[in-house]
């Protein structure tokens, strides 16, 4: 009787852009270029909203923000006043890639994919993502995993903790140690583990772009030419490149490969206050203007006269004061409708400063999800095709900002990130159109020949 041994390796690089790994860098990779070669790749489309949570886990269930109720790092919990909380695997409630493979007796390991913390029992171990609060919680699956965790790394580490700051070279060193580390335990683990399954992301290329974005890009209102960090990514790229190349060298020729991304990224423009908007605009007042920037959870809001209230981040949500929904709601259920397409007509005409019309996007939940579970803004916003990103504190008295407000940031989020597939060596550099993240978890299951659940809404790719 033969076994079937089908092995799949997934390689998630945050936020890898396919404009420069593809079109503009490739040639300087050479790793990532005889992987292309020998398979399928090309843009694959992110959620909206094209962040790391919910893209991630959307990624790896088939199933859209809306169904998950994951409409950001930080969501609504109840329709009071208190602001967001943050997410975290314990509300997801569709199975993942792992969990089926695990209840199918595979063998899984994952390392480092966000939305993966606190961790959860699967057939195999489990290495949690950036969102894990330090080293000091438990942060792998089984317990016991930790001491090999640490040891192997020599300290292992999550995420880079101040990637928004003016201070580049303690920025630069810990995104390359922490790669180097990952790299490091993700080559032990494929040595040393039974797997059928493996999945590691990298976070590195999204904390590089955020901090190093203006350095090469001189269309970046920001950019400074000549600097000592002009090749700061193009640099790390190509070690990536390296690390790739000695991890793939560890799989067999009928391993299916995997190189994803949840998004891809861009320069960043500029900001748009949202909050400072819905104050000009009559939407929301404050009891009292603040003397200096300051977050919304921290001003005081006159709710009995507040229509709409914004929130920052890479995309805009907008949330309305419904009566009868909110505690001190003013909109009546029956003008929601109406208001909300108002506010989609206001937004969608935002200018910059110069007055010129920045290509502003408004979504209803319902219009983009096939269901809307937990609690969805009322809208959700790409300020400018996310070339602008939302900010939410109010003082600064101006609806634009040239800086991001919880620190110096160079880049946005962009709606395609990047897929290479390969698959033993039968294809040959096609570039594949219109794949979507859905499609990777139908295809992981169908290559390991277990039947693709029904209510997954990708597509196997061939």
């Amino acid at each position: 009787m033969v076994i079937n041994k089908k092995k799949v390796f997934v390689l998630g690089l945050d936020s890898m852009p396919p404009e420069l790994l593809f079109d503009r860098w490739l040639d300087q990779l050479p790793n990532i270029k005889r992987l292309i070669s020998n398979g399928i790749h090309g843009d694959m489309k992110s959620t909206i909203p094209a962040i790391t949570c919910p893209a991630w886990v959307s990624m790896m269930t088939s199933a859209n923000p809306g169904r998950l109720g994951l409409y950001g790092f930080r969501n609504r919990t109840s329709y009071d006043y208190e602001g967001l909380s943050f997410a975290n695997s314990n509300i997801i409630q569709v199975d993942t890639v792992w969990d089926i493979l695990s209840k199918m007796g595979k063998k899984v390991v994952v390392i480092g994919v966000p939305m993966t913390y606190p961790p959860k029992p699967v057939n195999g171990c489990m290495v949690t993502c950036f969102m894990t609060p330090d080293t000091k919680c438990d942060y792998t699956y089984p317990l016991g995993l930790k001491h090999e965790v640490e040891s192997i790394s020599n300290g292992y580490i999550l995420d880079v903790g101040e990637f928004r700051s003016d201070n580049k070279e303690p920025i630069l060193k810990t995104i390359y140690n922490m790669t180097e580390k990952r790299f490091r335990l993700t080559r032990h683990f494929i040595r040393s583990k039974e797997w059928d399954f493996f999945m590691v992301v990298e976070m590195g290329p999204d904390r590089i772009h955020h901090a190093f974005w203006k350095f090469f890009d001189q269309g970046h209102p920001k950019h400074i030419p000549g600097s000592k960090y002009q090749d700061a990514i193009l640099n790390y790229y190509k070690y990536l490149d390296e690390e790739i190349g000695e991890t793939l060298k560890l799989l067999s020729d009928d391993t299916l490969i995997l190189v994803v991304s949840d998004h891809g990224a861009k320069k960043m423009v500029g900001g748009i206050c949202i909050n400072e908007w819905l104050i000009q605009n009559g939407y929301l007042k404050l009891v009292q203007y603040p003397a200096e920037s300051t977050p919304f959870n921290k001003l005081i809001v006159d709710w009995e006269n507040t229509m709409v209230w914004g929130e920052g981040g890479y995309y805009g949500r907008i949330f309305m004061n419904v009566k009868d929904r909110e505690p001190r709601g003013v909109i009546a259920p029956q003008h929601y409708e109406h208001f909300r397409n108002e506010l989609i007509r206001k937004l969608e005409d935002l200018r910059d400063e110069n007055g010129r019309n920045i290509n502003t996007k408004a979504f209803k939940p319902e219009d983009i999800y096939t269901e809307c579970n937990g609690i969805p803004p009322d809208l959700i916003v790409y300020y400018g095709d996310l070339f602008w990103r939302s900010i939410g504190s109010v003082g600064n008295r101006t609806i634009w900002a040239s800086e991001n407000d919880t620190g110096p940031d160079d880049a946005n989020h962009s709606q395609y990130g990047i897929f290479i597939m390969r698959n033993g060596r039968s294809q040959y550099g096609v570039r594949r159109e219109g794949v979507t993240l859905y499609d990777i978890a139908p295809t992981i299951l169908n290559y390991m020949d277990i039947q693709v659940p029904v209510d997954m809404e990708g597509c196997v790719l061939q």
